[in-house]
C-alpha cells in the first residue's frame, strides 16, 4: 500500500510544482527601482474590482525588505465618482529577471503577476497572467498613441488573450493652476 501511495504522490507533486511556472514569456530583466512609481492603467481585462474604473493608477514602492508596496486608486463609475484605494503587496518570485511577482490583496492568498512587456525607456508595460484571464496595459502618461496601443494589443493577442475582452480605462486629468 505504501508503494502505491508513493507512486501516486510523486506525479501529483510534480503537477503542483509545475503550476508555479509561468507559461507566458516575461521580459528578460526589470530594473526594479526604475519600474517603481506611478503607472496609468490605459486598458485592461478588468477584475471585478476594476469594472467601471476611471483614472486608474497603480503605483509601486520598493520597500527595504524587498517587497513592493502597491497603491491602486481609481474613481468608481465616473471621473468624479467615489475614490477607491487598494494596497496590495508585491513579492518578487524571480530575482534574476524581477519580472515574476506575486500580488497579495488578502492574506494568505497571492495572485500571479507577470511583466510580459516593458518598453526600453520604461514608459509602457503590460502585466499578464498565465491563466490569460486578466491583463493590464499601463503607461507613465495617461494616454498613449493609437499606434502604440494597437501594437501592444497585437502582442497581447499573440500571447493567446481574447482581446475582445480588453476595455479602455477612461483617463482625464485636468491641470489646475494654484
Amino acid at each position: 500500500m505504501k508503494k502505491t501511495g508513493l507512486v501516486l504522490l510523486f506525479p501529483l507533486l510534480g503537477m503542483l510544482m509545475c503550476t508555479n511556472t509561468p507559461s507566458l514569456k516575461t521580459v528578460p530583466d526589470v530594473d526594479l527601482p526604475r519600474f517603481m512609481g506611478p503607472w496609468y492603467v490605459i486598458a485592461n481585462i478588468p477584475t471585478f474590482l476594476e469594472k467601471d474604473a476611471y483614472n486608474a493608477i497603480e503605483s509601486y514602492r520598493l520597500d527595504t525588505d524587498g517587497t513592493i508596496a502597491t497603491t491602486f486608486t481609481f474613481h468608481k463609475g465616473a471621473y468624479d465618482g467615489p475614490l477607491k484605494t487598494y494596497n496590495p503587496r508585491g513579492f518578487v518570485r524571480d530575482d534574476k529577471s524581477n519580472a515574476v511577482w506575486d500580488m497579495q490583496f488578502i492574506w494568505p492568498f497571492k495572485s500571479e503577476y507577470l511583466i510580459v512587456h516593458l518598453n526600453d525607456d520604461y514608459s509602457q508595460t503590460v502585466i499578464g497572467r498565465s491563466k490569460l484571464d486578466y491583463v493590464w496595459i499601463m503607461a507613465r502618461t495617461p494616454t498613449i498613441s493609437s499606434d502604440d496601443l494597437q501594437a501592444i494589443i497585437k502582442k497581447i493577442s499573440d500571447m493567446g488573450y481574447d482581446t475582445a475582452k480588453i476595455k479602455m480605462v477612461p483617463q482625464k486629468w485636468e491641470h489646475k493652476d494654484k
